[in-house]
């Protein structure tokens, strides 16, 4: 049986932060070939000798988050975090509101700046505020969940874009759009 975590973590590690390590050639949009990427594993593990395309489906199917897209033979991560190119995505339109998780310390530079993509591609926003939550406190022990008023930036031309089921992406948040939900506290 594959253990899809952390199969899905080596898949991140190939196709978002380092594809040179395991020869992978990435496309302007991320994408490589399955092949290519199930070679490279099959070398990385002896426990992936056998590993095969339906391993892969198996992982898409079992992952709570949606991290990866399989369109034919090809593959990608779905955010791109480290490829070089923009990944690009279709513009859509968000629902009215959408939720983000962040420290108190980058809070004080998002009243004034709104929110910016930092080091990623896109900013991440939430569908729902458990999952806001959720990753506020990978980054501060007393995160600060923010509500976008994503219905009135999309109206003033503000790009949204869908990341996942439950992921937003868009370009930048002007401040104006954001506003303190709560500071969650354990």
């Amino acid at each position: 049986m594959t253990d899809y975590p952390r199969l899905s973590r080596a898949v991140s590690h190939a196709l978002r932060h380092e594809p040179w390590l395991y020869e992978l050639e990435l496309d302007e949009e991320g994408w490589t070939s399955v092949e290519d990427l199930l070679q490279a594993l099959r070398q990385e593990s002896t426990d992936w000798v056998n590993l095969e395309v339906t391993d892969l489906e198996g992982m898409l199917l079992s992952s709570p988050k949606r991290r990866h897209e399989l369109r034919g033979d090809r593959i990608r991560a779905f955010y791109g975090h480290s490829v070089p190119a923009r990944i690009v995505k279709a513009q859509e339109s968000p629902p009215q509101k959408l939720f983000h998780g962040t420290s108190r310390e980058s809070f004080e530079a998002i009243q004034s700046e709104g929110l910016r993509p930092m080091r990623r591609q896109y900013v991440h926003l939430s569908e729902d505020v458990e999952m806001a939550k959720q990753v506020g406190h990978r980054k501060d022990t007393e995160p600060v969940v923010l509500l976008i008023d994503s219905a009135a930036a999309h109206g003033e031309h503000i790009s949204f874009y869908q990341g996942g089921e439950k992921v937003w992406l868009a370009d930048s948040v002007p401040a104006k759009y954001v506003s303190v939900l709560s500071a969650w506290k354990d």
